[in-house]
């Protein structure tokens, strides 16, 4: 169960209906400059940036799926100045009720030499989906639009790297090994024209509109009966997708043969199939059948155009791998940090003996200093129903201790969802404390598709 619940950002302002002073957006410092390149982390398949909001470096998610900036996660470390705030109410994607929030104008917000001095900002006044503890480290909002409509932008998904180019310096060129897709926008998100393969259609292909989400973790996304022909496979299990503004989102996992983006054919996806209860806010473009995330375009290094309407794919070298899932059914979550005690060794009390060509010590003993560091923490959060783990009798709230007998602060937590993807009937063993015992089990990797 690989959770994309991270996710989910490509729908959390679908029902953002609120209108906004005209904004410059964001520009170069010195106009003379023909590109700023970025480093950043990947996470989850999710591109984290550093982002100066008000003077203060916050990490972001950078979101293609969402036409807003939003903060969700401040604590009184990161705690910033906020410029003419008003409460209002949001609504996404999900069946709850409306969320609270503050939107914020008029703020700095800059990375390296870019910068905007009139952006707003909205504030989710509680964090409902818990981001951080998702991704194993501190994610304080997203971003999109705002940062990408002004530059042509290259994303290296596989050295780490964002190139943001001056649009009156530079122009894309096609290449000989690249696909240059048009894109669409609808409420400020991007759209693309792809072709996937159903087993409801055999070998055919079928054309689909999709949103393009760098949000989101998964691979695909597709709507049921948005089209006649998509419908979850006969081959599926049941899942929690992730959480959205409003509720629980609940998915059919699944794969489909072949996924087509230009000339570019990407073979046996995993597949979200989602229903239309929990994704009622994310059709109101009527001719949208899904997403493509962070799952496939990963895959590729890619130009995003948004000035002159267009995208450029290029496969890189993770184009051939493979798409996994987590297949224990457990839905892992940081759980903080804790106060580890470390022994070092010391050898103290010795003498040097010998003469210029051998050197021995004597009379040596040793002692033990011991160091206290924080490590992380993991629990579970959710087990699925029938899932090998479930089996084995893991429960929600069970704090791991160790993992196949290594201690888990060792861990971080994209490396503990490898090792829950990695490859069937695997042998896991997990050490826990459940409300103050030490308990083990052991159980196999399930494949489910």
């Amino acid at each position: 169960m690989k959770k994309s619940l991270f996710l989910i950002l490509i729908l959390i302002c679908i029902g953002f209906n609120l209108k906004t002073n005209a904004q410059n957006g964001f520009h170069f410092l010195r106009k003379s400059k023909l590109k700023q390149r970025v480093s950043f982390k990947l996470i989850n398949n999710l591109i984290v940036i550093p982002l100066e909001v008000n003077g203060k470096t916050l990490s972001f998610i950078l979101d293609t799926g969402v036409n807003k900036t939003i903060i969700f996660n401040l604590s009184k470390n990161d705690s910033i100045r906020l410029l003419n705030p008003e409460k209002i109410s949001l609504r996404g994607l999900g069946g709850g009720d409306a969320v609270k929030a503050i939107l914020s104008k008029n703020n700095k917000i800059g990375i390296k030499n870019i910068f905007s001095s009139n952006e707003s900002i909205y504030v989710l006044l509680k964090d409902a989906f818990d981001f951080s503890s998702k991704m194993g480290t501190t994610i304080h909002g997203i971003i999109g639009f705002r940062l990408l409509k002004n530059f042509i932008v290259k994303i290296y998904y596989s050295s780490r790297k964002i190139s943001f180019y001056n649009t009156e310096k530079f122009n894309l060129k096609e290449c000989r090994k690249c696909e240059i897709l048009p894109i669409q926008f609808y409420r400020k998100k991007p759209y693309v024209n792809v072709q996937i393969q159903l087993d409801t259609i055999g070998n055919s292909f079928t054309k689909v509109k999709m949103l393009l989400d760098s949000g989101g973790s998964d691979a695909l996304w597709l709507f049921e009966n948005s089209k006649a022909e998509i419908k979850t496979p006969k081959k599926f299990f049941n899942d929690i997708l992730g959480e959205g503004l409003s509720g629980v989102i609940y998915e059919n996992r699944s794969r489909i043969p072949k996924l087509k983006i230009g000339g570019f054919e990407i073979r046996k996806p995993t597949v979200s199939f989602l229903d239309s209860v929990s994704t009622k806010l994310a059709r109101q473009n009527k001719q949208r059948n899904g997403s493509i995330g962070g799952g496939v375009l990963k895959r590729f290094t890619i130009w995003l155009d948004y000035p002159n309407k267009q995208i450029m794919f290029k496969k890189n070298r993770l184009f051939k791998t493979a798409f996994n899932y987590n297949m224990s059914g457990l839905d892992i979550v940081y759980n903080g940090k804790q106060l580890i005690q470390e022994v070092q060794q010391d050898i103290s009390n010795y003498k040097l003996s010998g003469n210029n060509s051998v050197s021995f010590f004597t009379n040596f003993s040793y002692k033990f200093k011991p160091s206290y560091k924080f490590k992380p923490s993991y629990k579970i959060k959710a087990v699925v129903k029938n899932s090998s783990a479930y089996k084995a009798g893991l429960k929600e709230g069970d704090v791991i201790l160790r993992i196949n007998k290594k201690l888990v602060y060792n861990y971080k937590l994209t490396d503990i969802i490898n090792a829950l993807s990695e490859k069937e009937n695997k042998k896991i063993q997990l050490r826990i404390k459940r409300l103050g015992i030490e308990k083990t089990f052991k159980f196999r990797l399930e494949k489910r598709i």
